[in-house]
């Protein structure tokens, strides 16, 4: 497994960060870990609400990071759009392609419409995601035992983050 990241300018001060993964898995696994709340808990959100496409979810990310993602595309086992928001009054989109190579499966990651100015933050975050996804995977359990709070992110994610981060700025 290695994760690699990239980041992008967009129009208006905006930007984008792409991220991708090979996973020792199939599809119909990596989906399930991408899609079902009991699943996403293990790696990246805890996430409830009307999980159907059109639907809106609410979601707190092990970075602290929370509030609500509407599901424009849900399309099994290859394609998931979200459109919400990066603390601003900006939309955001999350979009994610799965696609199977042989017993593995590579999942990409892409959010536009983040800041321009802290890409370098976003990149750091959802390398450290792909990566929880990973172990979680790997582990057939949660990469969090100690649980995160929109307060207080998980430990390892922030320590993961942390360490991520400058390598992610010197990028930029």
């Amino acid at each position: 497994m290695t994760t690699t990241g990239t980041m992008r300018q967009l129009d208006g001060g905006r930007g984008a960060v792409r991220v991708e993964d090979l996973y020792d898995t199939d599809i119909a696994d990596l989906w399930s870990a991408c899609t079902e709340p009991e699943r996403l808990a293990r790696w990246i959100a805890q996430v409830s609400g009307d999980l159907r496409e059109g639907g809106t979810v609410e979601v707190l990310f092990t970075s602290t990071a929370n509030g609500p993602l509407r599901i424009d595309t849900c399309e099994a086992p290859h394609h998931l759009l979200l459109t919400g928001e990066a603390g601003t009054d900006e939309e955001t989109q999350i979009e994610a392609w799965l696609t199977a190579e042989g017993p593995k499966t590579r999942l990409v990651v892409e959010e536009r419409g983040l800041p321009g100015d802290k890409l370098h933050f976003y990149g750091a975050g959802w390398q450290t995601h792909l990566e929880d996804l990973g172990r979680a995977l790997s582990t057939d359990a949660t990469a969090h035992p100690d649980g995160w709070s929109a307060d207080e992110p998980a430990t390892a994610w922030k320590e993961r983050w942390t360490e991520l981060t400058p390598e992610y700025q010197t990028a930029t």
